[in-house]
């Protein structure tokens, strides 16, 4: 806890976590810690590369870059059609389905992801389960989202310890990221990318137009049932970099401001997952100066896109 405090009130909390996470003591961090606030104390110079290099000197740091490039590509991806679908809410959903799920695993003294994996994936399977229509489903995702909020609640209740893995991925635990949590993040990665690459036709089909997709014989419910499978295991990683209750900075707005930008979908994605990547780089790159979440630079590099954008378009009509 010393080390902890030490840590946060230099460096902010996900600094301190990442600090620990390492295994790190007051005193073995010292020499690291003279180096990191001589860099501090004068901020990023201008020559950004040889910043860069300094920032990969720390493992925590490498793990952080690692996870984050390959979740803002694959929520560059998904969220493109999250966007096109108008599925917005049943992220959200499943982004709080996960979270109860951790509380669940934490109460069972199991790995948070588990739980995270189960209850997102199920949350998924039973909103297409509930609702034929992609358009019309917004009555079964809150229903859903009511039954898993309140299995969370009941939860962390029931626990009688303090659960701070099941707490964490509330905002995000991007700087305590371990090298086997980016293997995990890696092949989960290339699953989504494989399955949204087979299923990319019939996907695009159906986001566009479900009832000629229908009429040309397109399992649309089938489709619809995989996506939300694919919505969800994408959930569960993304909420490492950005938390549960900032979900929508990946997931959404990048792709939000593609739409406004390109007419064909290749396009789209390539723009939205370019977005998501250079917000990310630019939070993690950015909360290495500076105490705060990085969450909160993520978000805010892509809100402010999202407007510039908005006003450019505004301008130009």
């Amino acid at each position: 806890m010393r080390s902890l405090a030490f840590a946060h009130g230099f460096f902010g909390g996900d600094f301190a976590r990442g600090f620990l996470a390492r295994g790190f003591s007051v005193r073995g961090f010292a020499p690291h810690f003279l180096a990191h606030f001589g860099t501090l104390a004068g901020g990023f110079s201008l020559n950004l590369w040889n910043d860069f290099q300094t920032m990969w000197q720390y493992d925590f740091m490498r793990h952080a870059f690692e996870a984050g490039t390959m979740v803002a590509i694959v929520a560059g991806v998904v969220g493109y059609f999250v966007v096109v679908r108008r599925l917005s809410f049943a992220a959200h959903a499943l982004s709080h389905a996960g979270f109860a799920g951790a509380a669940g695993a934490v109460l069972l003294s199991l790995n948070p992801l588990v739980g995270l994996l189960a209850f997102t994936v199920g949350g998924g399977l039973g909103m297409a389960a509930l609702g034929k229509r992609a358009a019309t489903r917004d009555v079964q995702i809150g229903t859903v989202l009511a039954f898993m909020l309140g299995l969370g609640v009941l939860f962390i209740s029931l626990y009688k310890g303090y659960a701070t893995e099941a707490y964490s991925l509330l905002f995000g635990e991007i700087l305590g990221i371990s090298s086997g949590d980016v293997l995990v993040t890696a092949i989960a990665a290339v699953l989504i990318l494989l399955a949204v690459a087979v299923l990319y036709r019939p996907l695009l089909f159906t986001s566009l137009d479900e009832d000629v997709a229908e009429a040309k014989g397109v399992p649309v419910r089938a489709v619809g049932a995989a996506f939300l499978v694919i919505l969800a295991v994408t959930t569960s990683i993304a909420v490492q970099v950005v938390g549960v209750l900032l979900i929508f900075a990946l997931l959404v707005t990048p792709a939000a401001i593609a739409e406004r930008l390109a007419r064909r979908p290749a396009r789209g994605m390539a723009i939205s997952v370019g977005v998501a990547l250079l917000a990310t780089w630019f939070g993690l790159f950015i909360s290495y100066y500076q105490p705060y979440p990085v969450s909160f630079f993520i978000i805010t590099a892509v809100f402010a896109v999202y407007l510039a954008v908005r006003a450019a378009q505004g301008l130009r009509r």
